[in-house]
């Protein structure tokens, strides 16, 4: 099987599980200067719009390069949560109309619109993952814990919604080859947290004080704009058709799970001046 990667920029999906297979990465650079020279089965699009305006460029180049050097079968973009806007803390299912608020947004709902378009125009199979916050186990808020930073008053809080990054990489791979033509999918696991229960929970796990509380009339004094900005959004996504049309099974069903291996772990390592014993 042929099956080549086009992206155009490092994306935050691992791609050493896919070269396992003898699939082959190439860049955007490469594409519009040389082409692909064979039959392209998928590509993966991982890069973000650019900092500024409310259209994606990037994503038009992409595909306008793709018609002249070869189409392809099925493509995957990695989109955001956050083309919802603030919902209220309520359930979202991916049939909810997109409400952008902030720049970033609008800019990833102009890509998704133009794959789409683009998916319908010239019979490509266009998924579209939006994800929410990414974490692994050095994908975590540790720093931000560290300095202190406060969260929400939980009457104040937000939800949030999670992903594993390796679940991320597989739901990106099932996609590829299960996804419904031009069909949005919430790359979510079916447990939303209040953003300070997730603090808290990473701070218990690596035994670290948790974060103070503070009101969100507080919070608007102390905190940066761009921690602010995710703060005013609060939505819970529903994974149903996510499990149900890309059969995948979560290697971490919950954000939980994770801090439960990373505690396991730590209480199995010896600590300086411990004798193991094997």
């Amino acid at each position: 099987m042929r099956w080549q990667s086009g992206e155009l920029s490092p994306g935050r999906i691992r791609f050493s599980p896919f070269q396992d297979y003898g699939y082959r990465r190439i860049t955007m650079k490469t594409l519009l200067i040389v082409g692909f020279g064979d039959v392209v089965d998928g590509v993966l699009h991982l890069a973000p719009p650019p900092a500024m305006g409310e259209t994606d460029p990037r994503t038009r180049h992409l595909l306008q390069a793709l018609l002249r050097h070869g189409k392809p079968g099925s493509l995957v973009y990695i989109s955001t949560s956050g083309v919802y806007g603030d919902c209220g803390g309520n359930w979202v299912a991916e049939t909810r109309p997109v409400a952008p608020v902030n720049g970033r947004a609008v800019r990833r709902v102009d890509a998704e619109r133009q794959l789409r378009r683009w998916g319908e125009n010239f019979g490509v199979q266009v998924s579209i993952l939006r994800a929410p916050g990414i974490y692994a186990a050095d994908r975590l808020p540790l720093d931000r814990i560290k300095r202190g930073t406060p969260a929400l008053v939980a009457a104040d809080d937000s939800y949030t919604n999670h992903i594993h990054a390796d679940d991320l990489a597989r739901l990106t791979w099932a996609a590829l080859f299960r996804g419904r033509s031009q069909r949005v999918y919430h790359a979510v696991d079916a447990h939303p947290l209040k953003m300070g229960d997730w603090f808290d929970s990473c701070a218990d796990a690596f035994n670290l004080p948790r974060p103070p509380r503070v009101k969100r009339a507080e919070a608007e004094n102390v905190l940066s704009e761009a921690l602010l900005s995710f703060l005013r959004e609060s939505r819970q996504l529903s994974n149903t058709r996510t499990m149900r049309e890309l059969r995948l099974k979560y290697r971490y069903p919950t954000s939980d799970d994770l801090l439960k291996e990373i505690s396991r772990v730590q209480t199995e390592t010896p600590q300086p001046g411990q004798i193991a014993l094997f």
